[in-house]
């Protein structure tokens, strides 16, 4: 498994720039690709030496600006739930705060990694008045300033660490993984017990039922898959916020252990803002996408229902064109055939590899029949192509102008592909490089 890591702290301590020079990059909000509108809040981490799923956890806050204890609370809440490895953050220049010591003390009792930062702290000054946090009496504290890089590398040389070691999952390449995901109480574990033919997990109404992610091997038409039941959310009263805002960070590493993604979207509540965060993580991702529309026994249908809900979906989720929509109940086992026949389908073209040459020839007759914008007015050229990878198919395409090709280009090359190959049912990645000059 991927570890986990949280950074928690009060509002304006710098959590969300800690995270930005982590993460390497800054982060916008709201995701600049067209249509996916998660909140940007957690981010895989691989700079380090050891990948692991990094959470700000500032993105959870409730909006109330009068309960700053209790979030702080919930905060910890969730660090202490749900990450392997905290950094509990605090400022420099305002100071040690009642809301710091109430925070770690509740942290002391944590038996994971806990790593107790001063961020802000950017020069000798702040230095020595940075003394006063050894008040609270833990063994180490970290003095950091996430602004300027100032110790940011030595802290993360002590975080990884500590990460723990990841569970190794089945070695086969023939075991299809498959993670079931979704908003609690949208029939997760009712699905896998139907999938399964027995009841594996507690099936409840009350939200919040699956507290550990549950992986189950099993074997359909002599092939083998492994089932992972995304973990529920926390145990009831742990928390005032509504468990949906929760939600995504408990598919985050079922979706990166495996192939390919349910997303299990409840007919009766339709698409929702929660189902959007978590589609965006499965398709950055780059897994293979089902999604699952269950409970339909629920809802008094005509024949325009299906209809309305399939283009809700298309409109929502317009990132994710490619992902097949099967309308299902885990309650009666209508069409329940019809997800293992799906998940085979999209397998086989997750791990699809085509010859260079047909790669080619099809790349060419799209380029000719359409050529690329001129960049900067220059004229774009293609030299060739080629698949570096699957799972998803990945594919390279040397040019003299990488920089220079617009997304709606990009699109249009990977619809094309997607047309020759039938790639109907998979991400796709498209990567640009620049011809490498020989020297003379």
């Amino acid at each position: 498994m991927i570890p986990i890591v949280a950074i928690v702290g009060r509002p304006n301590v710098g959590k969300s720039t800690l995270f930005n020079r982590l993460v390497g990059r800054r982060k916008a909000i709201v995701d600049d690709l067209p249509g996916v509108t998660r909140d940007r809040n957690y981010e895989t981490v691989t700079r380090f030496g050891r990948p692991f799923i990094l959470i700000d956890t500032g993105g959870f806050e409730p909006a109330s600006e009068d309960r700053l204890l209790q979030q702080m609370r919930e905060q910890s809440q969730l660090a202490m739930e749900e990450a392997d490895v905290i950094i509990f953050l605090m400022d420099g220049r305002a100071g040690l705060t009642p809301s710091d010591v109430e925070v770690v003390e509740m942290l002391r009792r944590v038996d994971k990694p806990v790593f107790f930062v001063v961020n802000k702290v950017d020069g000798e000054k702040l230095e020595v008045e940075s003394a006063e946090f050894y008040t609270l009496g833990v063994d180490n504290i970290a003095t950091i300033s996430a602004e300027h890089n100032r110790g940011v590398n030595d802290l993360m040389d002590e975080v990884v660490a500590a990460l723990p070691e990841g569970k190794k999952g089945a070695a086969e390449e023939d075991v299809t993984r498959i993670a079931v995901v979704g908003r609690p109480n949208v029939g997760k574990s009712s699905l896998v017990n139907r999938l399964l033919g027995y009841e594996r997990v507690v099936a409840n109404p009350t939200p919040g039922t699956t507290r550990d992610a549950i992986d189950t091997y099993f074997t359909c038409n002599k092939k083998r898959y492994l089932l992972i039941d995304t973990a529920g959310i926390r145990r009831k009263g742990k928390t005032t916020q509504k468990l949906e805002k929760y939600s995504v960070v408990d598919s985050l590493r079922s979706i990166e252990r495996s192939d390919v993604v349910l997303i299990v979207i409840s007919a009766e509540d339709g698409v929702t803002e929660q189902d959007e965060r978590i589609a965006g993580y499965a398709y950055e991702a780059g897994r293979a996408c089902i999604f699952v529309v269950n409970k339909w026994d629920a809802l008094t249908k005509d024949n325009s229902t299906i209809g309305k809900f399939v283009d809700q979906i298309r409109t929502e989720f317009k990132y994710l064109p490619f992902a097949p929509i099967l309308f299902v109940s885990a309650l009666t086992g209508q069409r329940i055939n019809k997800v293992v026949e799906e998940v085979d389908k999209v397998m086989a073209q997750y791990a699809k590899r085509v010859s260079t040459a047909d790669l080619n020839r099809v790349f060419s007759e799209a380029v000719t029949s359409h050529h690329p914008p001129l960049s900067q007015g220059k004229r774009v050229k293609f030299y060739y192509a080629t698949q570096v990878g699957t799972r998803p198919p990945t594919f390279v395409a040397f040019t003299n102008r990488p920089e220079g090709i617009h997304f709606s280009y990009e699109r249009y090359l990977l619809n094309k592909l997607r047309e020759a190959f039938d790639f109907s049912g998979t991400p796709l990645r498209l990567i640009f490089r620049g011809r490498e000059r020989k020297a003379p």
